[in-house]
């Protein structure tokens, strides 16, 4: 160890110390970490992993034992054109963010004012004189991600030698005539660049691809987990000829550039199929894209990957055997129902059975069910008459995607009531609320007792992710919350941020449920047209485990943090 980093520890210890951040016990904790592990990563880095202090206080403490600036750097108070200073690989490798620069000055954020050779080289670099100040590694890549690809030119060639694009494959092929514009879709540099925002798309995980011009900028974003994160800032005059080469790619209209369209693409990569559902409109600035991304190697239709409790996936398995009656799955968009529901299909498929579904859109095929899409240029194919017409095709079991309406709920009662099983989704924020949505579709209250089995209430929670897992101490506030609620944790966890969770502290996601199985006395409740407070009540009493403590229960087993499931239900439960 050289002789820099000794003092850097003993000087950063003795400060943490003084400012009263830290215990002598915690930093004997950290050195022994360091020792025992064989770590690389400074004091610093481990106190912020074991939950002892926060990246700023580490910041503003090594600052003041350098003599330099401590800075909270955002995109406000940073020059994008000083990017173009230093190489893009030189920012992203060794954390810099040049701020500005004044005559031949030039100010550079880095995380780590100790490394004297890391300035000597911003110094050969830029051939300018070199003004430190010290800030957080987080806000130096956050400012840095927000600027580079506007700040750096946009070369294709950068994106096109990336390994695996030779492994990319369009299924269908496709003659049309050729105009100017689909000429340009077709030039090789905008087929690369689209194959490359597919194939990374997939590989990053990303249920979504955005693109999504502006005045004079256009940006991609992929949705990973949940949220959406800027990917490329390809240059805006390339925006016309992308979204023509997709909407080739998709059987789309090019010459159309008002009206809505939507489409399916699919693909070969790396040697299985993926499925891709284009949608197009048009916005003030041009038609913005949104491309699904459906990929049967990552979504599992069992109920074991979903993350059901064993008494709820008791309860669920044996409600989805019932020769008859109704099931709704329900929850705000993009929390999983489509899923939910797949996996109780491909749980129940049999030869014995005649499984039909009706959807909007199929959004994934599965052997041995017989799957219908509804059509929107038929007005008179909606979900009430294409089931009106699927009943006459004798089914056992039907999923209908979603009900919308007050036709395709009464027709979905009463095909639950003349003994089939029929599945579907509806929004609501809780089970018992659907009770209260099917009243306000005018089903009849006995109607609606009669035929309702169950509803299952979900939402989809980040995982902690495992590589940066810690332990560490929540807020008063959130510990009384989750007493209010009762729930009990003894430890809490929660991720600090890495390369492989890109610094989010999350990797993928897991359902929370709550369970609502109608009884006898509950049938009497609804029968009374009781309220939506009333109703949640009594099915408490009889055993419905919440959202909340459902969650909870996730918690006290490590698997998410308890922000991340107050912050995902009950923000969901106010909208």
């Amino acid at each position: 160890m050289s002789q820099i980093a000794v003092k850097n520890k003993m000087q950063l210890g003795q400060l943490l110390l003084a400012r009263g951040i830290v215990t002598a016990e915690q930093i004997e904790k950290a050195l022994a970490e360091q020792k025992a592990k064989g770590h690389r990563k400074l004091l610093g880095e481990l106190l912020v992993e074991m939950g002892y202090c926060t990246e700023n206080q580490i910041a503003s403490a090594l600052a003041e034992a350098y003599g330099v600036p401590y800075a909270q750097v955002g995109p406000k108070i940073c020059d994008a054109k000083m990017l173009d200073i230093l190489p893009r690989e030189f920012l992203e490798e060794h954390i810099v963010l040049p701020l500005f620069k004044v005559r031949n000055v030039l100010t550079v954020a880095v995380s780590e004012p100790t490394d004297v050779f890391l300035i000597d080289e911003i110094k050969r670099i830029s051939g300018c004189k070199v003004q430190v100040v010290c800030a957080t590694a987080r806000d130096i890549r956050a400012t840095v991600h927000t600027y580079l690809p506007a700040a750096n030119v946009f070369v294709i060639d950068d994106i096109i030698d990336d390994e695996g694009l030779e492994d990319f494959t369009l299924i269908e092929k496709y003659t049309a005539d050729i105009d100017n514009l689909e000429e340009i879709a077709g030039q090789s540099p905008v087929v690369k660049l689209v194959n490359y925002l597919l194939v990374n798309g997939v590989r990053e995980n990303a249920s979504d691809i955005h693109i999504e011009p502006d005045d004079k900028k256009l940006r991609v974003r992929y949705r990973v987990d949940g949220k959406l994160y800027e990917r490329m800032r390809p240059p805006y005059q390339m925006h016309p000829a992308i979204v023509s080469r997709i909407k080739i790619m998709a059987k789309l209209d090019i010459a159309q550039q008002h009206p809505a369209q939507d489409g399916d693409i699919h693909i070969l990569l790396e040697g299985r199929p993926i499925d891709l559902q284009v949608s197009v409109m048009p916005g003030s600035f041009g038609e913005k894209v949104v491309i699904k991304i459906v990929d049967p190697q990552k979504v599992l239709f069992n109920f074991e990957s979903l993350g059901f409790t064993y008494e709820n996936l008791r309860q669920f398995r044996k409600v989805i055997q019932s020769a008859s009656g109704m099931i709704l799955v329900t929850g705000p968009s993009g929390s999983g129902k489509n899923t939910t529901l797949y996996a109780a299909l491909s749980e129940l498929n049999s030869e014995e059975a005649n499984i039909c579904t009706i959807e909007d859109p199929v959004r994934c095929n599965i052997a041995g069910i017989n799957q219908f899409q509804i059509s929107h240029q038929d007005a008179d194919f909606g979900f009430s008459t294409a089931l009106r017409s699927l009943l006459r095709q004798d089914p056992n079991i039907i999923m209908v995607g979603e009900i919308r309406d007050k036709a395709t709920a009464n027709i979905a009662v009463q095909a639950a009531l003349s003994g089939r099983l029929v599945l579907s989704a509806l929004h609501t924020n809780d089970a018992p609320g659907a009770v209260k949505r099917l009243l306000e579709l005018d089903v009849a209250p006995y109607l609606v007792g009669a035929s309702l089995i169950a509803v299952l209430a979900q939402r989809l929670v980040r995982k902690i992710c495992p590589n940066c897992k810690t332990e560490y101490e929540p807020s008063a506030d959130i510990k009384r919350t989750v007493e209010k609620l009762g729930g009990e944790v003894a430890r809490f966890y929660r991720g600090v941020g890495c390369k492989k969770c890109r610094n989010t502290g999350y990797a993928g996601r897991i359902a929370v449920h709550e369970l609502f199985v109608p009884n006898e006395e509950i049938m009497e409740v609804i029968n009374e047209r009781a309220d939506l407070r009333e109703l949640r009540d009594k099915a408490l009493q009889n055993g419905m485990v919440s959202l909340e403590l459902d969650g909870i229960e996730k918690v006290k087993a490590g698997i998410v943090s308890i922000e991340e499931v107050l912050r995902t239900i009950q923000g969901s439960q106010t909208q």
